[in-house]
C-alpha cells in the first residue's frame, strides 16, 4: 500500500512538472540614469507591459542609477556576457568600444530639432546593424526629448566662448571633449553620478548639461549660472539585450518585449511641448536660486558647430569600417 502511495504521488508530481516544462523568467535591466528621470519611468512602463503581455512569464526588475556598479561607457563589454539580461544602450557613451556606433551622429553635428527629427530613422536602422556584431539585440527604441545644452557653472556667470576657455568643463563624451578642444577649452568626461561631487569640489567649474534635467542631480544646488550654447543632437537610447538572454526566450515572449518596447518609442517620440517643457525647467531652476544668463552669441553657437562638424568627420574617418560611410547616410538624410 505504501509502495502504491509513493508511486501515484510521485507521478502526480511528474505529472505537474510536465504541466509547467518552464519557469517564469527573471530579468536584471541595468539603466544609468538616476531613477527621477523621465526616462527611467517609461522602463518601469516597459517592464510592467512586458509581465503583462507575458501573463508573468517574463518579469524584467528595472535597477536605476548604476545601482548595479554596471557603468555605461562599458555596455559593450557586460552586455553581451550576460552580466545582466537587458541595459540602456547610449551610443554616447560608446566611443572607446564601438567607435563606428559613436559616430553615426555627435553633439552638435544638428542645429535644428527639424534636422534631428528626420534623422531618427536611419539612425535607429545603423543602430541595429552595428549592434548585431556585438550580440546586443535591439528589441527597440526610446527617443530622448528635444534638448537645450547650456553651461551650468558653479561660481562665474560664463556667456561666451572667451569666458568658457577660462574654465574647466565638463563633457559627457569623447567627441565633446574634441570639439570644444578645437575652441580651446578645457574639457573632460565626468560622468552624470559623479558630477554633483566633481563640481562640489572644483574637480571642473561648468558642465554642459540640459536644463531640463539639471534638477535630477541637483545641479542647482552646486551651480550659480547658466547659459545655452547648442541644440543636443539627442540620439535615441536602445532597449539593449542579451543575445543569449535573447535566444533563450518563446517567440510570444519576444513579441511582448519588442510590443512593449514599441510602446515606449510611440510615447516619447513626441516633441510638440519641447519648448514649453524647456521654459518651465529654467522657471523651476530659477525659483531654486540659478540665474540664466543671457545665451551665447549667434557667433560663438556657429563656431561651436562648425567645430562640432570638423570632429564628427575626424571621428568617423578614425573609427574606419562603415562609419563614414554611415555619417554619409546621415548627411544624406539631411541634405547635406
Amino acid at each position: 500500500m505504501l509502495k502504491t502511495t509513493l508511486f501515484s504521488l510521485s507521478t502526480v508530481i511528474a505529472m505537474g512538472l510536465s504541466a509547467n516544462p518552464t519557469l517564469a523568467a527573471e530579468w536584471k535591466f541595468n539603466n544609468g540614469l538616476p531613477e527621477g528621470r523621465g526616462e527611467s519611468k517609461q522602463l518601469e512602463t516597459f517592464a510592467s507591459e512586458v509581465a503583462d503581455l507575458t501573463g508573468g512569464s517574463l518579469t524584467i526588475d528595472v535597477f536605476h542609477g548604476g545601482s548595479l556598479n554596471l557603468k555605461d561607457n562599458d555596455v559593450a563589454r557586460w552586455l553581451p556576457r550576460g552580466a545582466v539580461e537587458m541595459g540602456l544602450v547610449w551610443a554616447n557613451y560608446l566611443g572607446r568600444d564601438v567607435p563606428a556606433l559613436n559616430a553615426v551622429m555627435v553633439q552638435g553635428s544638428v542645429g535644428s530639432p527639424e534636422e534631428l527629427i528626420a534623422a531618427l530613422p536611419e539612425i535607429q536602422e545603423i543602430y541595429a546593424e552595428v549592434l548585431a556584431e556585438w550580440d546586443i539585440v535591439p528589441t527597440g527604441f526610446m527617443a530622448l526629448p528635444l534638448l537645450k545644452a547650456s553651461i551650468f557653472c558653479r561660481e562665474d556667470p560664463v556667456r561666451s566662448l572667451d569666458d568658457l576657455r577660462t574654465k574647466k568643463l565638463r563633457v559627457w563624451s569623447n567627441d565633446q571633449v574634441e570639439t570644444f578642444t578645437k575652441l580651446g577649452v578645457s574639457a573632460q568626461i565626468v560622468g552624470q553620478n559623479d558630477l554633483y561631487v566633481a563640481l562640489q569640489t572644483g574637480v571642473v567649474d561648468c558642465a554642459v548639461y540640459p536644463a531640463l534635467f539639471a534638477h535630477t542631480i541637483s545641479l542647482q544646488e552646486v551651480t550659480k549660472y547658466a547659459s545655452y550654447l547648442y541644440p543636443v543632437a539627442g540620439v535615441p537610447y536602445v532597449l539593449g539585450a542579451s543575445q543569449d538572454a535573447w535566444n533563450s526566450l518563446s517567440d510570444a515572449e519576444r513579441d511582448a518585449v519588442t510590443t512593449a518596447a514599441a510602446r515606449v518609442w510611440e510615447r516619447t517620440n513626441e516633441y510638440s511641448q519641447a519648448e514649453e517643457n524647456e521654459q518651465a525647467a529654467r522657471a523651476k531652476l530659477a525659483e531654486q536660486g540659478l540665474e540664466f544668463v543671457e545665451p551665447f552669441s549667434d557667433e560663438d553657437r556657429a563656431a561651436f558647430l562648425g567645430a562640432a562638424s570638423a570632429t564628427w568627420e575626424e571621428m568617423a574617418q578614425e573609427a574606419g569600417g562603415k562609419a563614414p560611410e554611415y555619417r554619409e547616410r546621415i548627411l544624406a538624410v539631411l541634405g547635406r
